[in-house]
């Protein structure tokens, strides 16, 4: 029952098709060559229950007659022999079935698969009977003769197949991860010439503020001057109506035209600061760096949407 039980538990783990058993040429000479191991087992086992039975016979059958308590002691100790060899050899079948086992699963491990067993179908009668016939068929026959592989049975390497997909995955990973670091320093070259950009955007933003304080430190020095003019020209109205009253209408009438003057000369500033301006607007170094920020401020756009991309 237990080499069919392995044989079976062999069908169930291989889902090749051929053959006798459902399994192709190799694993079906596996299995024959398990067979045959068990077999021999079985054989064993079965001698061992002969010389119990012959030990019984040779040590306390030396009488023609025994009485009922007698024979019942002899039967008592002749089931406890060969229930002990029976258990042990069960257990030892148990045991090698495991083994056996442990050697499929560890080899299906090596390529992370996960084989399944239906214990249930163990038990199934129509496939323990096809076991039954294939065995009959396979160490019955006088004319059959064992082939090359199962003379020499040899169990595949474990870790082969393993670390063959073990390589080739690392070797993916370290490939990904070089064009990955390639990646990352292109990345940071790109970075670094952004910053380094805007670092120059920076110092020039900072010399073109410095040329319009400049510019309007010069622009509030001529408002000075034209201010000092007028105070100028205020005190010296004041000296000339202070000198003479009696020329106080022509100081008037000079009054009134200083004070034309002086709305002029405003007009004249107004005038003078506007131009000023304008004049500055039209230069070509105010032309040229807002054309620069624009085209840096277009250029960090554009920096900064691909960093984020």
């Amino acid at each position: 029952l237990f080499t069919y039980f392995s044989v079976y538990l062999s069908l169930c783990l291989c889902p090749y098709l051929q053959a006798e058993l459902g399994l192709n040429e190799h694993h079906q000479n596996e299995v024959i060559n398990y067979m045959r191991f068990a077999r021999f087992k079985r054989g064993l086992c079965l001698k061992t229950v002969d010389s119990c039975f012959q030990d019984l016979k040779d040590s306390r059958l030396v009488e023609e007659t025994f009485t009922v308590d007698e024979v019942i002691d002899m039967l008592d100790g002749l089931r406890t022999v060969v229930h002990s060899e029976v258990e042990s050899e069960l257990i030892n079948t148990t045991y090698t079935n495991v083994l056996l086992l442990r050697q499929l699963f560890s080899q299906a491990e090596k390529w992370y698969l996960k084989l399944q067993t239906d214990v249930s179908e163990l038990e199934n009668r129509e496939l323990l009977e096809q076991v039954a016939e294939f065995e009959k068929s396979e160490f019955t026959s006088s004319n059959k003769k064992p082939s090359a592989d199962l003379i020499k049975p040899k169990l595949a390497p474990l870790n082969e197949g393993g670390s063959e997909l073990l390589n080739k995955t690392v070797a993916c990973l370290q490939e990904e991860n070089e064009k990955l670091k390639t990646r990352l320093k292109t990345i940071e070259t790109q970075a670094t010439a952004a910053l380094d950009e805007k670092s120059k955007l920076e110092k020039s933003l900072k010399d073109l503020q410095m040329i319009q304080g400049d510019q309007k430190a010069d622009a509030n020095q001529d408002i000075t001057e034209l201010e000092n003019k007028v105070a100028a020209l205020k005190c010296q109205f004041e000296k000339t109506l202070n000198d003479s009253t009696a020329n106080q209408k022509f100081l008037e009438e000079n009054l009134v035209t200083t004070k034309h003057d002086l709305l002029k000369v405003r007009d004249q500033l107004s005038m003078a600061e506007k131009e000023l301006e304008k004049k500055f607007q039209q230069t070509a170094a105010y032309r040229n760096m807002k054309e620069i920020l624009t085209k840096k401020n277009e250029q960090i756009k554009d920096l900064r949407k691909k960093l984020s991309k």
